[in-house]
């Protein structure tokens, strides 16, 4: 299925992410657009941790539409407005806890803004099967 790639003769990766993930038999890739923090009723919490648990749940609930599990997610892509990078160790805790110990490849991007200006991250991600 997917297997981690971690070269012995580079740096470790800083945080609990994969360097690369190699699909191996992949024949059901999922791809998702950024998934912002909007509540099913259509609410947007004030606190970045709480948006990034919205944005997971979201995740799990397309993953699950897709039949599939955490455990196919490759890689994941986190875009988060420059003006909460202090709160980055609440949004890699909302993906810890959202991934429940599989890792992926990870990448982290700061932005000026979002579409909304209530949102404070968005993210997205590449599961395969």
């Amino acid at each position: 299925m997917n297997r981690e790639i971690a070269p012995s003769t580079i740096a470790p990766a800083v945080a609990n992410y994969a360097h690369a993930m190699i699909c191996t038999s992949s024949t059901r890739p999922l791809y998702t657009s950024g998934v912002v923090p909007i509540r099913p009723d259509g609410t947007v919490p004030t606190e970045i941790d709480q948006q990034a648990d919205v944005v997971w749940a979201s995740l799990i609930a397309i993953l699950t539409e897709a039949k599939m599990t955490v455990a196919h997610v490759v890689s994941v892509t986190t875009y988060v407005v420059v003006d909460y990078l202090g709160a980055l160790p609440q949004v890699m805790a909302a993906r810890d806890r959202a991934l429940q110990g599989h890792r992926a490849a990870s990448t982290l991007v700061t932005v000026p803004a979002l579409a909304r200006p209530e949102w404070k991250l968005e993210i997205s991600l590449i599961a395969s099967w």
